[in-house]
This record gives C-alpha cells, sequence and structure tokens, in this order.
C-alpha cells in the first residue's frame, strides 16, 4: 500500500459561504497561510482555486461557473511555493474550456476536469442565499481538455460524482489523453444533481468499478460520514481529501479554525491503523509528477515587476 496522499482545499468561499473563519478570496497573504500551515500539518498536495468569482446567474452558454483572476491565481500560488514544495493542483474543475488552458500556462502539477456533468447546489446556512453551478462536460470538450494538457505537460485529476466519470475516462484514455497511473477523486456527498450518498456502501461501489492503474481519492461533503468515511478510505489504500471546502468541520462538531487542524485529523488516523503519510516528494512519485510545473514569477521577480509597475 503506498503511503498516504493527503489533498487539503481551503477556499469555502462557495461550498460554506457563511464560513466565519473564511478569509475574502482576494486576501491571498491570508489565505496562502492557510495552505502553507496545512502542508506543514500534513498536506502534500494543495487544491486551489486562486482568486475567482461566481456568475448570478445562467449564460448564454447554458452554464453558471466561476470566472477566474489570473493574476491572484498566480499570486497565491507563488505564495505558497515560497515556503512549501507541495503538489499544485488547479480547482475549479468546472471552469470554462478556454480559462482553464490560459491557467496551464502557468505550469501547476496538476489540473481537476470533471468528467461528467456539474451540479452543485451550496447552501450549508438556509439563511444566505445558494451558490448554484451548471456545466455538461461533453466527451469531445474532455478530449480537448485533455489534449492540451498533455502538451503543456499538466496531469489530469479526473473529478468523480458518479461512475459514469469512470467510463468518460476510459474513453479519453482509449485516445492515449489519460497518463498512468490516473488519478481519481471520488466525491460523494456533494448536494446537487450530481450528487452521491456518502455512504460505505458507495464508496465500495464505486472503488469495485474503479479502472485500472488508477489511484483514488475521497472527498467527502458531509459534516457527520466524511469522518467516518475517511478512515475507511485511508485502510483501503486510498487517498484523502479534506479543507474547508470540503467539510469545515472538526470530528466534535467544532469549527474548524484553520485547515491544517483538518489535516492533523487525517494525520492521526493514519497513524493509528499504521499507515504512513508522504511527503510531498512521495507523493510526487505516487501521484507521478516527478517535477516541479510551475512556471509562475519568483518572489524576487514578482517584487522587480510591483517595483516598475508603482514607478
Amino acid at each position: 500500500m503506498d503511503k498516504l496522499v493527503i489533498t487539503i482545499t481551503c477556499d469555502s468561499s462557495m461550498s460554506y459561504p457563511g464560513n466565519p473563519n473564511m478569509p475574502p478570496i482576494e486576501d491571498v497573504e491570508a489565505m496562502s497561510r492557510q495552505y502553507i500551515n496545512a502542508v506543514n500539518a500534513g498536506a502534500s498536495l494543495i487544491h486551489h482555486h486562486g482568486v475567482h468569482y461566481l456568475e448570478h446567474e445562467i449564460q448564454a452558454d447554458g452554464k453558471q461557473l466561476s470566472k477566474i483572476d489570473f493574476e491572484g491565481w498566480r499570486r497565491l500560488t507563488e505564495l505558497i511555493l515560497d515556503e512549501v514544495d507541495p503538489i499544485v493542483q488547479f480547482g475549479i474543475a468546472s471552469a470554462r474550456l478556454d480559462e482553464k488552458i490560459r491557467l496551464m500556462t502557468l505550469g501547476p502539477d496538476m489540473m481537476s476536469y470533471a468528467f461528467n456533468v456539474h451540479d452543485e447546489y451550496f447552501q450549508p446556512d438556509p439563511s444566505l442565499p445558494a451558490n448554484e453551478m451548471y456545466s455538461l462536460h461533453p466527451r469531445d470538450e474532455l478530449e480537448a481538455y485533455t489534449r492540451v494538457a498533455l502538451e503543456h505537460k499538466v496531469k489530469t485529476e479526473v473529478e468523480a460524482f458518479y461512475s459514469g466519470a469512470f467510463w468518460n475516462m476510459e474513453f479519453i484514455r482509449a485516445k492515449g489523453l489519460i497518463e498512468d497511473p490516473a488519478w481519481i477523486t471520488l466525491l460523494v456527498g456533494w448536494p446537487g444533481g450530481a450528487w452521491s450518498p456518502p455512504t460505505p456502501e458507495t464508496i465500495l461501489y464505486l472503488t469495485h468499478h474503479l479502472p485500472p492503474r488508477s489511484n483514488w481519492n475521497l472527498s467527502v461533503m458531509d459534516a457527520q460520514m466524511q469522518w467516518k468515511l475517511m478512515p475507511m478510505a485511508i485502510a483501503m489504500g486510498g487517498h484523502a481529501r479534506v479543507g474547508w471546502e470540503d467539510n469545515p468541520y472538526l470530528p466534535d462538531g467544532a469549527l474548524a479554525r484553520e485547515n491544517a487542524e483538518l489535516v492533523e485529523v487525517v494525520v492521526r488516523m493514519a497513524r493509528e491503523i499504521g499507515r504512513e503519510v508522504a511527503t510531498p516528494e512521495e507523493a510526487r512519485q505516487i501521484v507521478g509528477v516527478p517535477e516541479r510545473r510551475w512556471q509562475g514569477l519568483s518572489k524576487e521577480a514578482a517584487a522587480e515587476r510591483a517595483a516598475a509597475v508603482s514607478s
């Protein structure tokens, strides 16, 4: 069994908009500290959303998604990599293809893409309006995305809300566009039309039908069931994804003050059953991204550019 790769997801601005500990997404300094502390606590892969803004209604193309602030993505990543060296995975798996391709030019190690429909409904606090996202991801779009990802040497994270994503992945893999081992994140308990129940039966079903030559990673958006299913995933050889985006609550129901606390729970779980936690360097070998891909500015280059702009 491989060592455990822990993914951290710190941005709860869409999924838990009432989280009082969540900084404004524009505050990249505060957000970077969340990722840095989580890596120091044991995470080896960061799934981040940079700076983005959710559209308030369905657009002319039939989608309701997030628009991307490219400079915000660059700056957040640079601040994190100034202090730690995790695998960098760009999220917002539902973003439009042209924006995802533009983000690839920054050189992340990985990028998320939903291999099934996106239909999400976030309203954990009934007093706040719901955040909704809608998008189809047809196979020609998946093929176009994975071709460009290979050209940019960006590994695809396959987001799977249900088993149909496996069929789509194998369809694309048959074209030589998915690198082995595939990295598949199983997202259960996420509310909306792509929902799968957060139960042991779901995990057993999905992993039984998992495509060959694949690593699987578990994300659970359910405050109670996450902490019941994570030990199961760890014991079965899967990997763990936690963070404010997925579930900001600790096992006792208390709101995590920072994301590192959620990572620490997973680290303790793994150690209790004798499974070692992967370092970022070890995680790169397990996931299949041996070399850092980041092409963003160094801290010094960013400072020089800022000085030039101000003058």
